[in-house]
C-alpha cells in the first residue's frame, strides 16, 4: 500500500485554493516527497502528517514552481527539525538550481547544518530500495532537459501455502522462512522441499506513477502501464490542446486516454489552471476514463493494489468530483 497526499495542485501559480505542485507519497515506514513548490512546508503542516523522516526528495525538473518551496524545506529541517540528512534525486539541471538556492541564497555558502546529499536521477535505474517496494525514474518530455517521473512499486510476492507445506510435513520455524524467501529445505527425514511446492503464484504489487509536467504521453506506455494509480498533470482542456503544445503540456483528455490504454485503474490529475472550473476539467477526462479523480490540496488517499483507492476522508468543502459519476454529459 501506498499513501498518497496532494500538498500541491495548482498549474504554474498558486490560486486562492491551490498551491504549487507537491506530493507526499507514505511507504512502510519511509516518506517522500515529488516536488517542492513554494509553499510546501506550510501544506505538509495543514496536511497533519509533519515533517518526520520526509528526508527523501525527487524532483520532476528545473522549473521554479515546482522546486521553490526547497530553500524554506530545508532551512527548517536544518534548524528546527531532528532531521539527521537529507537526500535529493533529479536531473542535473534541477540539481544545479537547487545547489544554487541552499548554498548560495540559503546557507550563504556557510556549511549546512545537517547533510545533504544530491543524485543525479538516471532513467531506469533502481534509485530507492525499502524493504518491499522500490523507486525508479523514467524519462519524460517537458521543457528542458532531464525531466522525470517516477515509478513507486512494491515487490511481487508469491503467498506462502501454509495447507501445503502442513501436508508435506514441514514443520513451523525456520524451515518455512527460508521456502518464502525462496529456498529448499531438507527435513529430518531426509526429504528435500522445494519453494515452488509451498508457494503460489506470483502477485505483483502496488504501482505509483507520477510523471511530473509532460508534453506529450505517446512515449509513457511502458512506464504507465498497469499503474493501480497514475498521479499527471492536466493543464488544458482539449479546447485549448493547440496551445498545451506550444508549452510543453497536456490536456485532460490526453490523460485520460493514456489511463484507458494502458489499464490503469486509477487517474489522479493534477497541476490544475486557474483558467477552468474544477468539474469541466473532470467531465472532460471521465468522457474517457470514469476512474479519474481531479485533486484537491490535501486531499489524502490509499492506493492498493487489489482495489481501487481509499480516499481518508477529511473536513473541507463539496467536492465537485463526486457530483460527476457519469463518464459523458
Amino acid at each position: 500500500m501506498f499513501e498518497l497526499v496532494f500538498l500541491g495542485t495548482s498549474a504554474s501559480a498558486p490560486s486562492i485554493h491551490r498551491g504549487l505542485p507537491s506530493l507526499a507519497i507514505l511507504a512502510e515506514e519511509q516518506r517522500f516527497l515529488v516536488d517542492c513548490g513554494e509553499g510546501t512546508q506550510r501544506q505538509i503542516l495543514r496536511s497533519g502528517i509533519g515533517f518526520k523522516r520526509l528526508n527523501h526528495i525527487f524532483l520532476t525538473h528545473a522549473h521554479l514552481d515546482h522546486l521553490l518551496g526547497l530553500g524554506g524545506l530545508l532551512s527548517t529541517f536544518g534548524r528546527w527539525e531532528a532531521m539527521e540528512e537529507i537526500h535529493i534525486w533529479g536531473g542535473l539541471p534541477a540539481i544545479e538550481r537547487i545547489q544554487s538556492l541552499v548554498y548560495e541564497v540559503v546557507f550563504r555558502k556557510e556549511t549546512p547544518p545537517l547533510p545533504i546529499y544530491f543524485y543525479r536521477t538516471m532513467p531506469d535505474k533502481l534509485l530507492f530500495k525499502g524493504r518491499k517496494f522500490s523507486v525508479r525514474a523514467f524519462p519524460v518530455h517537458h521543457r528542458g532537459r532531464e525531466c522525470y517521473g517516477y515509478i513507486f512499486e512494491e515487490d511481487s510476492r508469491r503467498p506462502f501455502l501454509a495447507d501445503r507445506a502442513e501436508a508435506l510435513g514441514v514443520p513451523m520455524g525456520p524451515e518455512r522462512s527460508r521456502l518464502v524467501a525462496g529456498q529448499a529445505v531438507t527435513l529430518d527425514d531426509g526429504r528435500t522441499i522445494n519453494p515452488d511446492q509451498v508457494l503460489g503464484q506470483l502477485i505483483r504489487g502496488a504501482k505509483v506513477v507520477v510523471t511530473g509536467d509532460v508534453a506529450q504521453t505517446n512515449n509513457l506506455h511502458a512506464a504507465v502501464q498497469d499503474a493501480d494509480a497514475l498521479v499527471i498533470e492536466s493543464t488544458y482542456l482539449d479546447e485549448h490542446a493547440d496551445i498545451a503544445e506550444q508549452v510543453g503540456h497536456i490536456t485532460a483528455r490526453q490523460a485520460a486516454e493514456l489511463a484507458r490504454d494502458c489499464n490503469v485503474k486509477y487517474l489522479f490529475l493534477t497541476h490544475i489552471s486557474r483558467r477552468y472550473r474544477e468539474f469541466e476539467v473532470i467531465r472532460e477526462a471521465r468522457r474517457l476514463f470514469s476512474n479519474t479523480y481531479v485533486a484537491r490540496d490535501l486531499d489524502h488517499f490509499a492506493v492498493f493494489r487489489d482495489r481501487l483507492p481509499q480516499k481518508i476522508k477529511r473536513r473541507g468543502a463539496k467536492d465537485a468530483n463526486d457530483d460527476l459519476v457519469e463518464t459523458g454529459e
